[in-house]
């Protein structure tokens, strides 16, 4: 009995060593993927976490795994985010501010645009794409209708500007200022967003979420993955006054 209970303690210090391990090697997968994209050494990504390199391969066996668990759980904890701050803030608009500050913590916006054509969509990481974007829809929806969102603001609008203010800016700025500078230019923008000081419609297309997660990853002119029909929007709503 008493070796027993001697066993016990130590198991849960271990279980709870392994999460916070995995818990550092994510963070720190997620810092050098901005910082050097995907392609950043796995024995770099150990040393960001301070664990070894055995202790990183024994949770994530390859690069493919350690890529598609980020991928994973930064859509769901957006999704996670999105649903607490409709149930918890006293207004939907409060609640969609601080979701959007929240994906800027997250950094959704400058990892996934990343790692969208290396990440193959089985059918876990669909359902919580379908999960994140329901409770952001939910989120858009619930401001449109208390009054406080410009009518002409889509969800995928939403995804949009966080992509927009996530990355880095280019140069040697530190990134814990980039970070700050992020969260102090969404507060601006915020503004732009409330229904009372619009005065008027927005010019270029409305975008959808689910449009947002078709346009194809890599360079191009513009939205690439625009269709005919979005692009007919955009022309007859930015003619000249």
């Amino acid at each position: 009995m008493d070796d027993n209970d001697g066993r016990r303690p130590r198991q849960r210090r271990t279980r709870a060593d392994a999460l916070r391990n995995r818990e550092q090697i994510l963070r720190a997968a997620v810092d050098l993927i901005i910082e050097q994209g995907p392609t950043a050494p796995m024995e770099l990504i150990a040393r960001r976490a301070n664990v070894g390199i055995a202790t990183l391969y024994r949770h994530f066996p390859d690069r493919s795994v350690l890529l598609r668990q980020v991928a994973l759980d930064t859509v769901r904890q957006c999704g996670t985010e999105a649903r607490a701050a409709l149930e918890e803030e006293p207004d939907a608009f409060s609640g969609l501010s601080r979701y959007m500050h929240d994906s800027i913590d997250l950094r959704i916006g400058a990892v996934m645009p990343v790692l969208a054509d290396r990440i193959p969509m089985d059918e876990e990481l669909l359902a919580a794409r379908r999960d994140s974007r329901e409770a952001v829809d939910a989120l858009v929806e619930a401001a449109h209708l208390e009054g406080s969102l410009r009518p002409d603001i889509t969800s995928g609008d939403i995804g949009l500007l966080i992509i927009r203010l996530t990355p880095p800016l280019p140069g040697a700025m530190a990134p814990e200022d980039n970070h700050r500078l992020s969260h102090r230019h969404l507060e601006l923008l915020l503004d732009g967003l409330l229904r009372f000081v619009s005065t008027e419609e927005l010019p270029g297309p409305a975008i959808s979420v689910d449009q947002l997660t078709r346009i194809p990853p890599g360079p191009g002119p513009g939205y690439a993955g625009m269709t005919a029909e979005l692009r007919s929007k955009e022309r007859g709503r930015c003619r000249p006054r």
